[in-house]
C-alpha cells in the first residue's frame, strides 16, 4: 500500500526548527533562573539602586568613615511588631548591616518581649524605634526622632533623620570620652538656636557654659570655645586670656556681627595679629545676585575648604544677614577665606542705623570676607563668622540647613573629628529654593510676561491660519 507523507519536507523542517526554538528558550530560561537565584543571594546593598531625589535609601560618606573604623561590636535593636516594619528604616538598617561585620541588627517584637525596652528607657516606645548598644553604653532612638515634623503642630512628617540619628548613636556608644564645647557667656549672649543646639547634641559634643569674668584661663578640658552672638564687648583681660589660649593651641569659634554700639573692638581685636581687620558698619550690596530679599541679607560666595566643599558640591547657599566686613591682609597663608562678597559690596558706616542702601561718603568699599579660618603659630585655630544672626532658625531654614551645616563642619574641624560632621536630615517633601533677588525678578518676568505672551502669540497664529485656510478657494 502506498504511504502518504502527511507532514512533508517543509513540515518536518518546521518541527525541527520549533524544537530548536524550544531548546533555546529552555536554555535562556535556565540561565535567567540561575542569574536570579544568584542575585537574590546578594546583599540588598548590591542589588538595589537609590533613585530617590533625597537619597533616602543611601548612606553618606560620613557614615561609611565612622562604620569602617569600628573596632567594637555594635548591636542595633529594632523594636517593631511583626508585619509593621517601616520600609525606609528596614532598607537603611540593611545598609548598616552590610557595611561592617561589627554591626548586627536584631529585631525585638514588643509582643514577644514586652519588657525588653524597659532596660533602656522609661518612655513609651513606638514601633520602629531603635536602641544602639556597645558594651555598657547605649542610646535610645525614638521613631519620633527619626521622622521629623517641621513643628509640634504638624500632623505629617517632612524629613527623615534616620542616618544622622543612627550614626551619631554609633559614634556615641563607641566613644570613651565626648568632646567638650565651652560656650562663653557674660556679654548678652542668647541661648543657642534650637536647630544648632540639637545638631551639637547629635554630634555628641558636651556643652559647658563658662565666664572668663570668673576664670583666670580657659579650662584645660575645653576642646573648643564658642562665642555666640555677644551684644557687648569683652574686656581687655578677657581678650588677653583668649589670645593666650589661641597662641597655646586653643580652638575658638566666634559668631559676631555689628551691634547697636558698633564694632566690638576688643573681641574683633583678636583678629588683628593675623592680618584681618574689621570694617566699620554693616555690609550691603546693590548686586541683586548677591542678596536674599534685602541688600543686607547677603548670599556670599562659598570658597573651597574642608569645611565648605560639601556645601559647594551640593550647591547650597549660605545666608549671612547683618554682617560685618572683614579685610584680609595676610601674606603668611595662615588665613583661609570661607565666605566672600562680590566686588560690588560695601560697608555702610551707619551700621544698624542705616537709612539708605546707596553708597554714601564715609562708607567702605568691598569686597569683604564674611567668614575666615585662621591657623595660629601654636597650632591653634580661630574660625570667625561676622554675623550674629546667620544661625537663627529662620535663616537656617531659608538656607535649607546650609548655615547650621557649615557651623557644624567648622566645629568638627576644630575638634578634629571630621567624620562626625553633621549628617543632613533628608527631606520627605521639599527643600527651600534659595535664589538671589536678580534670579527671582527674572523668573517673575518670564512667568508673568514672557510665557503668557508666547501662548497668546501661538493662539493668534493658530486662529489666523485656520481662518486663512477656510477662506481659500477649494
Amino acid at each position: 500500500m502506498k504511504k502518504f507523507d502527511l507532514i512533508g519536507k517543509d513540515g518536518r523542517n518546521a518541527v525541527k526548527g520549533g524544537g530548536y526554538s524550544l531548546i533555546i528558550t529552555a536554555v535562556v530560561l535556565a540561565i535567567l533562573i540561575v542569574i536570579n537565584l544568584f542575585a537574590s543571594a546578594l546583599p540588598s546593598a548590591l542589588t538595589k539602586q537609590d533613585i530617590s531625589s533625597s537619597q533616602l535609601y543611601s548612606v553618606t560618606s560620613n557614615t561609611k568613615v565612622v562604620v569602617n573604623a569600628l573596632q567594637k561590636d555594635v548591636t542595633i535593636y529594632w523594636i517593631v511588631q511583626a508585619d509593621k516594619e517601616d520600609d525606609i528604616i528596614s532598607n537603611l538598617l540593611a545598609k548598616y548591616d552590610s557595611l561592617s561585620s561589627h554591626i548586627s541588627v536584631v529585631k525585638k517584637n514588643p509582643d514577644a518581649f514586652p519588657t525588653f525596652a524597659e532596660q533602656y528607657t522609661s518612655e513609651d516606645v513606638p514601633n520602629n524605634s531603635l536602641i544602639v548598644e556597645c558594651g555598657e553604653k547605649y542610646r535610645y532612638i525614638s521613631y519620633n526622632d527619626i521622622y521629623l515634623a517641621s513643628s509640634m503642630y504638624s500632623y505629617s512628617y517632612d524629613s527623615f533623620d534616620g542616618e544622622g540619628a543612627i550614626t551619631s548613636a554609633i559614634d556615641y556608644v563607641i566613644s570613651d570620652e565626648l568632646p567638650k564645647l565651652y560656650v562663653l557667656e557674660g556679654h548678652g549672649e542668647g541661648d543657642l538656636p534650637s536647630t544648632l543646639a540639637e545638631q551639637i547634641e547629635k554630634e555628641n559634643m558636651e556643652v559647658v557654659s563658662f565666664s572668663l569674668l570668673t576664670e583666670e584661663s580657659v579650662p584645660e578640658e575645653a576642646d573648643a570655645v564658642l562665642s555666640y552672638a555677644p551684644e557687648s564687648d569683652i574686656s581687655q583681660e578677657e581678650k588677653d586670656i583668649l589670645a593666650d589660649y589661641l597662641s597655646a593651641g586653643g580652638k575658638l569659634m566666634v559668631c559676631a556681627g555689628p551691634t547697636q554700639d558698633g564694632t566690638l573692638e576688643n573681641l574683633y581685636g583678636l583678629l588683628s595679629p593675623y592680618g584681618v581687620e574689621a570694617a566699620d558698619g554693616l555690609v550691603v550690596t546693590t548686586d541683586r545676585g548677591g542678596y536674599f530679599q534685602y541688600p543686607y541679607i547677603l548670599l556670599p560666595n562659598v570658597e573651597s575648604s574642608s569645611m565648605t566643599d560639601s556645601l559647594i558640591e551640593e550647591r547650597y547657599y549660605v545666608i549671612m544677614p547683618l554682617a560685618q566686613g572683614l579685610t584680609v591682609n595676610d601674606d603668611s597663608g595662615s588665613v583661609t577665606e570661607l565666605l566672600t562678597t562680590s566686588d560690588t559690596a560695601f560697608s555702610k558706616s551707619a551700621g544698624l542705623d542705616l537709612t539708605s542702601f546707596e553708597w554714601e561718603e564715609g562708607d567702605t568699599e568691598g569686597p569683604f570676607a564674611l567668614g575666615v579660618s585662621i591657623e595660629t603659630d601654636g597650632g591653634g585655630q580661630l574660625i570667625w563668622f561676622s554675623s550674629s544672626n546667620f544661625l537663627d532658625d529662620n535663616y537656617n531654614a531659608a538656607s535649607s540647613g546650609a548655615n547650621v551645616n557649615l557651623a557644624m563642619n567648622a566645629l568638627a574641624d576644630m575638634i578634629g573629628e571630621s567624620e562626625a560632621m553633621a549628617i543632613r536630615s533628608k527631606s520627605l517633601s521639599y527643600n527651600y529654593l534659595t535664589i538671589s533677588e536678580a534670579t527671582s525678578s527674572f523668573l517673575k518676568v518670564v512667568m508673568i510676561g514672557v510665557f503668557p505672551l508666547v501662548y497668546l502669540g501661538i493662539g493668534i497664529y493658530v486662529v489666523t491660519r485656520r481662518r486663512r485656510l477656510q477662506n481659500e478657494p477649494v
